[in-house]
């Protein structure tokens, strides 16, 4: 998952975000089931209130401000990208086994994988409720891409459940994985917002294309800022994948490149089950820095982040228009926590 702990505050020094924010968040609390049984509908709310910062309606909402400043007609239907996100999450959770989501505890443990699985189907069933309301002349196109891009998020959860069952995983799956999971949302999120607001089909391809690529340097930078983020700015334990032997870029990339030495000392760690953490994560760290593994994994973010922005100056808009989509994206290229 990408963590994006920022946009609200980049958002304050911006008045049109901070507006779109305050109407996406206005949008998702009346939108919240109230109904019963409670079982049901309790832990829909309780999802869609941990804090997520909404960064997928709101690239749909600036994507569609690039041809239309009225976002408003199309929040309801850009919220569906919020649902299904969570939704997403809701189930992954329970897949994942994991305990906490967002620093609280996930649904499936403060309910129970049952009423997780029952909700996060009625949150699915929502999600074509919201995008039903789309004008006539998009919604069917609308739903016949978010449909392919939500096969592909499956796709990519398989292979990330797959991938922690084999002992190696080459950098080209994994890029393909995280390209599925993540980056394909955040593709479709902009695409959505362009073709609800008539963009033409040069630019729907740029956007999906801007959108994937940014996705995928965002998680690389998740990966990196795992390893090498200042612990004060961080705000979570750093570190955390190496002490869970998770196979991020890094770790792949460390087993393809280590020497002999580093290689059976990084194999021993992975296979510990009695160790003191800050060790295991100062241990694992240093063989990264003597691969200089944080340069490589910085390269990569580097080139997907130029990829991406070579997309987004091929849609044929001005550049004022393009401003506030741009800053949000540079500004969350360049943070460190």
């Amino acid at each position: 998952m990408i963590a994006v702990p920022s946009i609200w505050h980049f958002a304050m020094m911006n008045n049109q975000l901070i507006k779109i924010l305050k109407e996406i968040d206005k949008a998702i609390r009346d939108i919240e089931s109230n109904g019963e049984p409670e079982n049901l509908y309790g832990p829909i709310r309780y999802i869609l209130d941990l804090g997520g910062k909404r960064l997928r309606p709101l690239l749909t909402l600036l994507a569609y401000r690039l041809y239309d400043d009225d976002f408003r007609k199309i929040i309801r239907p850009a919220l569906a990208v919020e649902v299904f996100h969570n939704f997403t999450l809701m189930h992954d959770d329970i897949m994942d086994k994991a305990p906490l989501r967002r620093n609280k505890p996930a649904v499936h443990k403060k309910w129970n994988e049952n009423i997780a699985i029952l909700s996060g189907d009625v949150m699915l069933v929502r999600v074509y409720d919201l995008l039903l309301e789309i004008e006539d002349d998009f919604a069917k196109d609308v739903i016949k891409r978010f449909n392919s891009c939500a096969v592909e998020v499956c796709e990519g959860q398989q292979f990330d459940m797959d991938f922690e069952k084999r002992e190696k995983v080459s950098e080209l799956e994994y890029l393909n994985m995280i390209q599925l999971k993540t980056a394909a949302l955040l593709g479709f999120s902009l695409e959505m917002g362009g073709l609800i607001a008539g963009a033409p089909e040069n630019d729907l391809e740029h956007l999906r294309e801007f959108g994937i690529n940014m996705g995928i340097g965002f998680q690389l930078m998740d990966d990196l800022l795992d390893v090498y983020a200042d612990k004060e700015l961080f705000g979570k334990q750093v570190g955390g994948d190496i002490l869970s032997n998770k196979k991020t870029y890094l770790l792949i990339k460390a087993l393809e490149l280590a020497p002999v030495a580093d290689y059976e000392a990084l194999l021993a760690w992975i296979m510990a089950t009695n160790f003191k953490n800050e060790e295991k994560i100062q241990a694992v760290k240093a063989i990264y820095d003597r691969i200089g593994i944080e340069k490589l994994t910085r390269r990569q973010i580097d080139k997907y982040f130029k990829k991406g922005l070579k997309e987004f100056n091929k849609i044929d808009v001005s550049q004022n228009r393009k401003k506030d989509l741009l800053d949000l994206v540079v500004y969350l290229m360049n943070r460190e926590k």
